[in-house]
């Protein structure tokens, strides 16, 4: 955190805000957040963009021996 925290004081001028006001200057740090989350996508290497499936946790096991259905996710509904 205190790296990330670093990087936006440092390297993105955030110890500054450049508008006045609190509804714009938090819109200045959402729209930097954004742009640095952009950043960091765009320089991972393809290795690290296909990263493994998570192993089932204690709770999935059971359901899978207990034979009940899992429900979707509500972020796997449209897939």
């Amino acid at each position: 955190m205190e790296g990330t925290i670093n990087e936006f004081a440092h390297g993105h001028g955030m110890r500054h805000c450049r508008y006045r006001g609190q509804p714009k200057a938090h819109l200045q740090h959402v729209l930097t957040a954004i742009a640095v989350n952009i950043e960091r996508l765009s320089s991972r290497s393809e290795a690290e963009k296909s990263s493994p499936p998570r192993p089932p946790t204690a709770f999935q096991d059971f359901l899978d021996l207990q034979a009940i259905p899992q429900s979707k996710s509500w972020r796997t509904l449209g897939t």
